[in-house]
C-alpha cells in the first residue's frame, strides 16, 4: 500500500495544480459575477444585490430611494416606471397600472378579477377565450397580460440592479406569498422568463423574512427549539407564520443553524390598500356633499380625481399612525374645486372596524396548521407596512396575549435581505455560512386513480384510489415516487389538490380549480410484451416539488425484474450502480401494497436498505449462502400531461412576449439615447453662448469670430426649438458635432493656455534637478566612477536641447497674436519631459545596481583616499558620496520625488544604495489588516 501511495504522489501533484488552476480561474470569473433578489410587494418592491467586494446590499433606485412602487405607465410610445410611473398615475389613470400582481394565475371568472375591476373601474380588462384569463387593454393597439405587465417591472428591477452593481445580472431569487398556488407560481417563472431572468427560486417572502432574520441572530440559535411567530401585514395581504429555530446535525457540514416553518395562516385581501380604499370612499363622499346641490358630477366618476384621492388616502393613513387627527387636502381636485376636510383616527378605525377584526384570524390558522399553542411561542415579531396603524398592533397585542410585539427586524427590507442571502448561496460564486431552510407545503397535493377490482368471483368493480403525495406542511423541496401495480395496459391519473377544507369558502372560490393535471400514460402494455418472463414491479412516477414549491412530473417507467444466476465475475460496476440508483427511487414495495395496490412513496434523501427490495442484510455467518440475484430493467414510459388549473403560454405565444419586451426595452434605450442627445445638445449650446462673454475666451478670439459662433448657435438653438422636436438622434449628434468643430479652435487656445504654467513649471523643475544631478555625478572621484563620459555627455546634450527649445519656443509664442493657434503645446511640453527623464533614469537604474568597485591597497595595507582637490567654492555644495563608502547610504531618490518647490541651491545630498524605504514598507506591512474575502458573507 505504501508503494502504491508512492506512485500516486506525482499524480496527486499535478491534480492539486489543476485544482488551483480551476480555482484561479473561478475567482478570476467571480469578479464579474452578481446576483440579485426582488422582494415582489403588492405596493412596492425592494430589490438586494450581492456581487465580489458587497455582501447583501440594498439597491438604489434612480431617485435613491431604497423601495421603488410596482407600478408601471403604459403609452403608445414610451413607458414610465416606478416613481415616474406614480406621478403619471393622475394624468393618466387608464395606463398606469398597479396590484396587477393579484390577477396572476387567475381566469376571468375568479372572484379577485371582479375586485379588482371594482378597486379599479378605470381599466379595461379584455377576456382571453385560449387561457381565460384576463388583459389590460390600454388603447386598440396596446394590450398586456399580467404577466407580460409582470415582466416588464422584473426587467426594471434587474437594471436598477445592474446600474447599482456596475455588472450584468442574470441569477435572481424571487419572493411569492406564501399562499401562491402552482398556476400563480408558474405565472411568475413565465414573467421572469420574459424578463431575461434565471431564476433561481422563488422563495415565499415569509420564509425570506425568517431566514433574514435567523442569518443575523445566528449567534443566539442553539440545540433549544425556538418557536418565533412572525405577523406580516403588507399592503395587499396578510401572513402569519410560525419558525423553530434551532441548531441541527447536517451530514455535509456538521452543526448548522436550522429554519423550519412549521405553522402558516393568510388573508389575501387584509391589508393597508384596503384600509386606503375606505379612506378613499370616505373622502369622495365629504367631496361630494361639500358640493352638494351645485349639481355637480359624482366625484366618484373621475378617474382621474380617485387617483387623487387614493394617493391622499395613502397619505393620510401614514399620517394618523401617529396623530389623532389631520387635515386631508387636494388643490383642484375636480372642475378646478380644491377639498379640504377633517379626519380623525377614530373616523378611520370606524371605516375599517371590520378589518380590525380579521386581525387574529392568520394567528389562529397558524396555530392550528403548527399544532401548537400561544404558550409555545416565545416572541411574536412585527412585519409589513400595515402592522405600524396602532389599531392593528392593538388587536393583535390582545390576541397573541403578550407583553409587547416585537419589532426588531427592518419590517421593510428583511424579505429583500433574506432572499438575496438565499440568492448567494445557490450561487456558484459566493461561498456563505449554511443556514439549513426547511420550507413547508400548505396546499397538500395528492394522486388520485381508478382500477378495476374483482370483489367475487366474476364480479368486477371500480375502485377510486387517493393516495398523498406532498402532505400539508410537509417539508420541501423532496421527490417521491408513486408506485402503480395491477397495470398491465395503458392508463390515466390525475394528480389533485387534497383536502382544502382549512380555506373558507371565499378563499375556496379565490384559490381556483382544485385539479391540477390529468397524466395519461402511453407504452406500458407495450413494455410488458417486451419484457414477457421478467416480474413486473410496478408503474414508478417520479414527483419533484422543487425549491420554488412548483410541482413537476420528472419522468414515468416500467420496471421489471427477475432472477439470474450468481456470476459476480460478469457482474459490472455499472450494473452495480444502476440497481442501487434504482432501489433509492423506490425500487421495493411491501407485502401490503402489492396485495391492496397501494403505492409506494419513497424520498431519495432517505437511506436504501441494504439488499434487493428492502430485504435486510444477512448476518456474517449466513453470507456463504448468497442468494440468487435479481436483474432488474427499466422502461421509459410516454406520458401526456393535461393542465387542469391553469394552462401556461404555449412556447410560440411565449416567444412572442419575450419578443414584446424586447421591442419596448429597445425602443426606451433609444428614446433615453435621444433625450441624451437632446440635452447634450442644448447644454453644448448654453454653455458655449456664456463662455463667449468669459475674459479668457474673449481674450483669445476676436470680436468676428465671436459672432460667428453666436450666430451659429442661435441658428442651432432656434432649430432644437422649432425641428428638434421630431428630429432623430443621429440628427442630433451631427449638429452636436458641427458645433463642435465650429468651436474647436476657441476652446484648444483657452486650455492650452490654462495648462502652459504648470507645465513649464514642471519642465523647469526637471531641468534643474537633472542638471544637479548632472554636476554631482561628474564630481564622483575618477576611481569610483560608475557612469561613462559618452552617457554624460548624451545627458548635457538633451539638457541643452531641452533649454534651448523652450527658450526658442516661449520666444516664438511671445510673438503671436493670441487669437492665432499657439506654438507652444502641452504635448510638446510633456514629450521634452519624457524625453529628459529617460536619460536620467536611465543613469539613475545604473547607479542602483551598479556594484562599487573595490579599493586598491598602499604599501602600508590602508586604502589610498581621494585626493582633497575640491575648492572652496566647491565646498559649498552636497557632493554624492562614493558608492559603498557608507552602510547608511540609500538609494538614489528619482527626479519625480523631490520637493517642486524647492530652489537649486537647496538640494539635499542624493543617497546611494542602503535601507532607506525599509522602515515606511514595514509600516505599511503590518498596519494592515488581513483583508476579507469578496465571498464571504
Amino acid at each position: 500500500m505504501a508503494v502504491k501511495v508512492r506512485r500516486q504522489r506525482p499524480r496527486r501533484r499535478v491534480c492539486w495544480a489543476l485544482v488551483a488552476v480551476l480555482l484561479a480561474d473561478l475567482l478570476a470569473l467571480s469578479d464579474t459575477l452578481a446576483v440579485m433578489s426582488v422582494d415582489l410587494g403588492s405596493e412596492s418592491m425592494k430589490v438586494a444585490i450581492v456581487k465580489p467586494g458587497v455582501p447583501m446590499e440594498i439597491v438604489l433606485n434612480k431617485e435613491s430611494r431604497r423601495k421603488t412602487p410596482v407600478i408601471v405607465t403604459l403609452k403608445e410610445n414610451e413607458r414610465f416606471f416606478g416613481d415616474s410611473a406614480a406621478s403619471m398615475a393622475i394624468k393618466n389613470p387608464k395606463a398606469t397600472l398597479r396590484y396587477f400582481q393579484h390577477l396572476l394565475g387567475k381566469q376571468a371568472d375568479n372572484p379577485h378579477v371582479a375586485l379588482y375591476q371594482a378597486r379599479f373601474p378605470e381599466h379595461e380588462l379584455t377576456f382571453d377565450p385560449q387561457r381565460q384569463t384576463v388583459h389590460f387593454q390600454i388603447s386598440s393597439q396596446l394590450q398586456f397580460s399580467p404577466e407580460e405587465v409582470l415582466g416588464m417591472v422584473l426587467n426594471y428591477s434587474r437594471s436598477l440592479a445592474e446600474d447599482f452593481a456596475e455588472q450584468p445580472i442574470k441569477d435572481a431569487v424571487i419572493t411569492v406569498p406564501v399562499f401562491f398556488n402552482q398556476a400563480e407560481r408558474r405565472a411568475v417563472l413565465q414573467a421572469a422568463r420574459m424578463a431575461g431572468l434565471k431564476v433561481l427560486q422563488l422563495i415565499n417572502d415569509n420564509t425570506a423574512t425568517a431566514l433574514s432574520y435567523g442569518v443575523f441572530r445566528r449567534k443566539d440559535i442553539n440545540t433549544t427549539a425556538q418557536n418565533i411567530m412572525f405577523y406580516d401585514m403588507g399592503s395587499g395581504s396578510t401572513v402569519c407564520t410560525i419558525v423553530t429555530y434551532q441548531m441541527v446535525k447536517t451530514k455535509e457540514a456538521g452543526m448548522q443553524p436550522q429554519l423550519q416553518i412549521r405553522g402558516v395562516g393568510f388573508d389575501r385581501t387584509l391589508g393597508g390598500l384596503e384600509m386606503e380604499l375606505r379612506l378613499r370612499e370616505h373622502l369622495a363622499g365629504l367631496f361630494n356633499e361639500q358640493r352638494k346641490g351645485q349639481r355637480a358630477k359624482d366625484v366618484r366618476e373621475n378617474p382621474r380625481a380617485m387617483a387623487k384621492l387614493l394617493r391622499e388616502a395613502n397619505r393620510l393613513k401614514t399620517v394618523l399612525s401617529a396623530n389623532a387627527d389631520h387635515m386631508a387636502q387636494i388643490e383642484g381636485l375636480m372642475d378646478d374645486v380644491d377639498f379640504k376636510a377633517k379626519v380623525t383616527r377614530v373616523e378611520f378605525e370606524e371605516l375599517c372596524a371590520d378589518l380590525f377584526e380579521r386581525v387574529p384570524g392568520p394567528v389562529q390558522q397558524a396555530l392550528q396548521s403548527a399544532e401548537m399553542s400561544l404558550d409555545e411561542v416565545e416572541q411574536v415579531i412585527l412585519v409589513g407596512g400595515a402592522t405600524r396603524v396602532p389599531k392593528v398592533q392593538e388587536v393583535l397585542l390582545k390576541a397573541v396575549g403578550k407583553e409587547e410585539l416585537g419589532k426588531n427586524i427592518n419590517a421593510d427590507e428583511a424579505a429583500a435581505m433574506g432572499a438575496v442571502y438565499q440568492a448567494a448561496a445557490l450561487s456558484k460564486a459566493f461561498k456563505v455560512k449554511p443556514f439549513v431552510v426547511r420550507d413547508a407545503v400548505v396546499y397538500p397535493i395528492l394522486v388520485e386513480f381508478t382500477r378495476e377490482v374483482e370483489e367475487e368471483p366474476g364480479i368486477h368493480s371500480l375502485k377510486h384510489n387517493k393516495r398523498v403525495l406532498f402532505s400539508r406542511m410537509g417539508p420541501y423541496p423532496q421527490r417521491k415516487v408513486i408506485t402503480f401495480n395491477r397495470y398491465s395496459h395503458d392508463f390515466s391519473f390525475h394528480i389533485n389538490y387534497g383536502d382544502l377544507g382549512f380555506l373558507g369558502p371565499e378563499d375556496l372560490r379565490v384559490f381556483g380549480s382544485q385539479n391540477l393535471t390529468t397524466v395519461k400514460l402511453k407504452g406500458v402494455g407495450d413494455s410488458f410484451k417486451k419484457y414477457p418472463d421478467y416480474e413486473s414491479k410496478g408503474i414508478k412516477a417520479h414527483f419533484n416539488l422543487d425549491e420554488s414549491g412548483v410541482l413537476s412530473l420528472d419522468r414515468v417507467e416500467s420496471v421489471f425484474e427477475t432472477l439470474v444466476e450468481d456470476s459476480p465475475e460478469e457482474e459490472s460496476t455499472l450494473t452495480k450502480l444502476g440497481n442501487t440508483i434504482s432501489s433509492l427511487f423506490g425500487g421495493g414495495t411491501t407485502p401490503d401494497a402489492k396485495e391492496n395496490g397501494t403505492d409506494t412513496v419513497q424520498k431519495p434523501s432517505e437511506k436504501a436498505e441494504a439488499g434487493p427490495e428492502g430485504v435486510a442484510s444477512a448476518p456474517e455467518g449466513e453470507k456463504k449462502q448468497k442468494p440468487a440475484k435479481k436483474r432488474r430493467m427499466v422502461e421509459e414510459i410516454g406520458v401526456e400531461l393535461v393542465v387542469l388549473d391553469l394552462p401556461d403560454l404555449p412556447e410560440d405565444k411565449l416567444a412572442q412576449s419575450v419578443q414584446k419586451l424586447q421591442d419596448l426595452t429597445l425602443r426606451d434605450l433609444e428614446k433615453q439615447e435621444r433625450e441624451k442627445a437632446a440635452n447634450s445638445l442644448e447644454a453644448f449650446i448654453f454653455e458655449t453662448q456664456d463662455k463667449l462673454y468669459q475674459p479668457e475666451y474673449q481674450e483669445v478670439s476676436t470680436e468676428e469670430q465671436r459672432e460667428e459662433i453666436s450666430g451659429k448657435l442661435s441658428a442651432a438653438s432656434t432649430w432644437l426649438e422649432d425641428e428638434g422636436v421630431g428630429a432623430t438622434t443621429v440628427m442630433l449628434k451631427e449638429k452636436l458635432a458641427e458645433l463642435r468643430k465650429l468651436c474647436q479652435g476657441l476652446f484648444f487656445r483657452v486650455e492650452e493656455r490654462k495648462k502652459w504654467p504648470e507645465r513649464l513649471s514642471a519642465l523647469d523643475n526637471l531641468l534643474n534637478h537633472s542638471s544637479m544631478f548632472l554636476k554631482g555625478a561628474r564630481l564622483i572621484p575618477e576611481m569610483d566612477q560608475i557612469f561613462t563620459e559618452v552617457e554624460m555627455t548624451t545627458l548635457e546634450k538633451v539638457i541643452n536641447e531641452t533649454w534651448a527649445w523652450k527658450n526658442a519656443t516661449l520666444a516664438e509664442q511671445a510673438k503671436l497674436p493670441a487669437t492665432e493657434k499657439p506654438v507652444l503645446l502641452s504635448k510638446d511640453i510633456e514629450a521634452k519631459m519624457m524625453a529628459l527623464d529617460r536619460e536620467v533614469q536611465y543613469l539613475l537604474n545604473k547607479a542602483k545596481f551598479t556594484k562599487p568597485r573595490p579599493r586598491p591597497k598602499d604599501k602600508n595595507g590602508t586604502r589610498a583616499e581621494p585626493p582633497l582637490n575640491a575648492s572652496g567654492s566647491d565646498q559649498g555644495e552636497k557632493v554624492i558620496p562614493p558608492a559603498g563608502q557608507t552602510e547608511d547610504a540609500e538609494p538614489i531618490s528619482e527626479p519625480e520625488k523631490v520637493e517642486t518647490g524647492s530652489e537649486p541651491g537647496d538640494t539635499e545630498p542624493l543617497e546611494l544604495g542602503g535601507p532607506g524605504a525599509e522602515p515606511e514598507q514595514k509600516e505599511q506591512s503590518t498596519g494592515q489588516k488581513r483583508p476579507l474575502k469578496n465571498d464571504e458573507l
